[in-house]
């Protein structure tokens, strides 16, 4: 049936409302519409070409989804070649460049150059006949590249159709296909989760993804177009100025890059050189160096051509951020939670200005999945002050088949066991207690105020005493002396007494308490309070097996699997007995299995309760089996309503959930106080 004008006309308005936007967005970066905004009207678009299919033309924003695979590229033969650039790697290349530019042209004045960040993609070509967009094509050898239009108009940033009315009769447009690397990070999690390759960099995936021969991946691909400069052109009068072209190509809807500068000299080159250097890391996407062209587009036809580069253009490339070198050994770290990293041991490589031997990993299992093995010559990166990493293994120079790196059974630090959870990538050593790598951080957790609550004894405090090697172990906290303590760096005799009072007042705690400050793995304190009241006393936790373990409130089968390594530990168990030994104790609990009144139940308080902070509240609550939530829901067994209750009163009302005040509240836990 015909399509309605209402329709046509509704349509065209469409299309060229989400074309502004579009323009808004991927070259102005000034958004006017919200996301939300924004796809209304596409959806919208699309219903009508739903409706009336001849409503949807090839310059539609709705055509970008792709099409069905093709069978191959066809080759295209560029008007005027696509060249490379020259490179410089040393300030005194640039200025040879410049000297040798201003000799050719018999210009003693100072050269103005347009300067951009080098991105690091893949170079393409788009073609536009009367404003739009017939033809895109890969660089290639610089004559002949491949037609990847199908893929190129998948790209929300190119335009399909140019801004104005008065567009060229052909103009070729050049520029950079790359992928940021929030989007490349989201790619390979994707990729990894669905069992798909992983890429290796940005440039490798935006390259992979521009030459699918599924156009329908390409689309689903987070790829951006950003253009550097025009081959071929005919039409009105083009600006004489490489800066004022690239503004032009801003106006009739091409994105350029938003750190693109006009300079008047070559000092001021070296100065935005170094200004890029500097703002590399923070970019969000890859450069790997700075291009600068001759600004004025007749002095650039006088400086004319090399074989393969203009004269009057050059690349200053940034020191190597990617290298190879040789894999020569694989060692494991411990970290401060006791999680063990594989680091790389390399032939000494510079990679980004700085001389590198070390690298990570990461983990196992990226070793495997990367298939890396000792002795491979390896592609290692370095981000800003990121920590190198090695990428992947260079497969084809492999010789003979070396072995993968192992996981040592035991830890290197402290000789415990090391073990993985099931669906875990991280292995952990089990010596929480005397590992040296964990011990700074082992003893600052049971110095705080949830543990063992050691007042004075603050980080710089511990750190101090771990670097002299004062106190190798929480055990050692009890041993110190007067003598020691003031010895110490800003620790006055008074503030020493201080600390050796509040070792000795931490000696009298709660069996929870102390549960908690052993620092055992995913045992926090609701976990450790669950322990000491179903248990009732600290010999049983330590030798339930798992099963026992697991028939604690909150405690599962990955929490009972830490417990049980943790106390299976020899050296773990030396401590718990020397500091049992040194006098800390806690009030006897009655083994409270059949006290559990309230095991399964959940309860919520709001409120303020008389003679009761709401965190002892809880605790009362909790050592008859219940939990504690902050939240009401339909689930909820009660609500315990103090004086001045806030909104979760009124949301229990509505759900019909029971209120209890405080003489209920008083009932329910037997009157303690």
């Amino acid at each position: 049936m015909p399509v309605p004008k209402s329709c046509r006309a509704e349509a065209a308005e469409l299309r060229q409302e989400i074309a502004e936007h579009n323009y808004r967005y991927y070259v102005l970066d000034a958004p006017t519409v919200t996301d939300q905004a924004y796809d209304r009207l596409f959806r919208r678009l699309q219903e009508l070409e739903r409706e009336y299919p001849e409503l949807a033309s090839a310059d539609s924003p709705t055509q970008r989804v792709g099409s069905a695979p093709a069978s191959h590229f066809e080759t295209v033969t560029h008007e005027v070649a696509m060249l490379s650039l020259d490179n410089a790697f040393e300030e005194e290349e640039m200025l040879a460049f410049d000297r040798r530019l201003r000799e050719r042209l018999d210009h003693e004045a100072p050269l103005a150059y347009c300067a951009e960040p080098k991105l690091d993609g893949l170079a393409i070509s788009l073609l536009y006949e009367k404003g739009e967009l017939v033809r895109a094509a890969t660089r290639g050898d610089g004559r002949n590249g491949e037609n990847i239009t199908a893929n190129a108009r998948t790209l929300a940033s190119i335009p399909l159709r140019l801004r104005g009315d008065s567009p060229p009769g052909r103009i070729e447009v050049r520029g950079e296909v790359y992928m940021e690397l929030a989007g490349f990070r989201e790619l390979n999690r994707s990729q990894q989760q669905s069992g798909g390759k992983v890429f290796a960099n940005p440039r490798n995936a935006a390259a992979g993804s521009l030459r699918l021969l599924d156009s329908r991946i390409t689309a689903s691909r987070p790829l951006t177009f950003c253009s550097y400069g025009i081959g071929l052109y005919q039409g009105s009068d083009l600006p004489q100025s490489q800066y004022r072209q690239m503004r032009y190509l801003r106006d009739i809807g091409l994105p350029i890059s938003r750190q693109i500068e006009l300079l008047d000299s070559i000092d001021a080159c070296l100065d935005y050189y170094r200004r890029m250097l500097q703002m590399r890391d923070g970019l969000g996407f890859d450069i790997d160096g700075v291009v600068f062209k001759l600004d004025d587009s007749r002095l650039q036809h006088q400086a004319g051509f090399v074989a393969r580069a203009p004269r009057w253009a050059i690349a200053y490339k940034f020191p190597a951020q990617e290298v190879m070198t040789r894999l020569l050994d694989v060692d494991f770290q411990v970290g401060r939670t006791g999680a063990l990293t594989p680091v790389a041991r390399l032939d000494p490589v510079a990679v980004g200005g700085v001389m590198v031997s070390n690298a990570t990993l990461h983990n196992m299992d990226e070793i495997l999945r990367k298939d890396i093995r000792i002795g491979d010559v390896v592609i290692v990166r370095r981000a800003g002050d990121v920590i190198p990493e090695v990428v992947a293994p260079v497969i084809e120079r492999r010789k003979g088949k070396p072995a993968l790196p192992s996981m040592p059974a035991r830890c290197p630090v402290c000789d415990s066991e090391v073990f993985q959870q099931p669906g875990q990538a991280a292995y952990r050593c089990t010596g929480g207690l005397i590992c040296r790598a964990q011990r700074k951080e082992g003893i600052k957790h049971f110095a705080s105020r949830k543990a063992m609550d050691i007042e004075g004894l603050g980080d710089k405090l511990v750190e101090q005493m771990v670097e002299q090697e004062i106190i190798g172990s929480v055990a050692d906290l009890y041993g110190l002396t007067l003598e020691q303590l003031s010895g110490l760096e800003r620790m006055a005799e008074k503030s020493a007494r201080n600390l050796l009072d509040a070792l000795e007042k931490s000696k009298r705690t709660t069996l929870a308490r102390f549960i908690y400050a052993l620092g055992v793995r995913e045992v926090g304190e609701s976990t450790a309070e669950a322990l000491a009241g179903h248990f009732g006393n600290l010999d049983q936790v330590m030798n339930a097996d798992l099963e026992t373990l697991q028939q604690v409130e909150d405690v599962g089968p990955v929490v009972a699997e830490n417990i049980r390594h943790f106390f299976d530990q020899q050296s773990n168990r030396e401590i718990v007995a020397r500091l049992i030994a040194a006098g800390i104790h806690w009030p006897a609990i009655e083994a409270s299995r059949a006290a559990q009144t309230l095991a399964g139940k959940t309860y919520v308080i709001t409120g303020t309760l008389d003679g009761y902070s709401r965190d002892q509240a809880a605790k009362l609550l909790k050592a008859r089996g219940a939990r504690i939530s902050s939240s009401v829901s339909a689930k909820t067994s009660a609500v315990i309503a103090g004086e001045n209750p806030g909104s979760k009163l009124g949301k229990a009302q509505a759900l019909g959930v029971e209120i209890l005040d405080q003489a209920a509240f008083e009932e329910l836990v037997g009157g303690a106080s």
